[in-house]
């Protein structure tokens, strides 16, 4: 979806935003990251899912682990301030970076809302709950950035709050692993759509952000990159606090 309004920040993108983009089989940098976006989307929970299964316990540790990769973001940011020597070396200014930073800590928050949610949960489910992550981006889209519902938003929501209710109430039965207690199902099941409404709220503000903060910078691919960095950065810091104070680091 499109936002429907522009502020005086958008009209005075920077000249890297106003560029046009070439066509996406002619962007290699998007086809990789389109890529490695699917590899992660399929392989990731069911690598964390399989941890647990085998008798992993340390939720700290997978949480820590999902924002780990951040460092693979600096090459392609670094590379792009070469290409452009007189650009300054942060375009963040100060609020957006305290900004980056607090929604770092909620991304932190919810990998071990998350971690939480397929240590109980099998992977099937939490796929499924975790797309949920759609609707609750489309509603805060309408609320934090105006942003209107369209008929496919709509058919959306409808259809994933629909397949999660019938997940709920099918959770005593067989879509419960082995072990797993009913009480320890519907925990799963809550933090899941914990993690998922987080996240959904996460985007927009992303969003609104960067639209009253950024200045002529807004939209621009180093912002973008720079605010993935930094919340990242902090998001794994957040976790690695929780792994000492859980002791994580400690062989058992």
């Amino acid at each position: 979806m499109e936002v429907e309004t522009s502020t005086p920040a958008q009209q005075q993108a920077s000249p890297e935003q106003q560029q046009q983009p070439p066509p996406l089989h002619r962007n290699l940098l998007a086809i990789v990251n389109v890529f490695l976006m699917a590899i992660g989307a399929v392989a990731g929970p069911l690598i964390l899912r399989a941890y647990f299964v085998h008798g992993g316990n340390r939720k700290w540790l997978s949480s820590f682990l999902q924002t780990a990769g951040w460092p693979l973001l600096l090459p392609p940011l670094i590379s792009r301030r070469r290409k452009d020597g007189s650009s300054p070396l942060f375009l963040m200014p100060p609020r957006l970076l305290a900004v980056a930073a607090a929604l770092g800590v909620a991304i932190g928050l919810i990998d071990l809302l998350y971690a939480y949610g397929l240590a109980y949960l099998p992977v099937s489910t939490s796929s499924i709950l975790i797309s949920t992550q759609l609707a609750f981006t489309a509603f805060f889209a309408l609320v934090v950035v105006r942003q209107r519902f369209t008929a496919f938003s709509v058919n959306a929501v409808v259809l994933l709050t629909i397949g999660a209710a019938m997940l709920g109430m099918n959770g005593g039965s067989s879509d419960r692993p082995e072990g797993v207690s009913r009480a320890q199902y519907y925990a799963g099941f809550a933090m899941t759509i914990g993690s998922s409404v987080m996240y959904g709220l996460v985007l927009p503000l992303m969003e609104l952000s960067q639209a009253r903060l950024a200045g002529r910078s807004v939209g621009s691919y180093s912002l973008i990159v720079e605010m993935q960095v930094v919340m990242g950065f902090t998001a794994t810091a957040f976790c690695a606090i929780g792994m000492i104070v859980n002791k994580d680091f400690h062989v058992r």
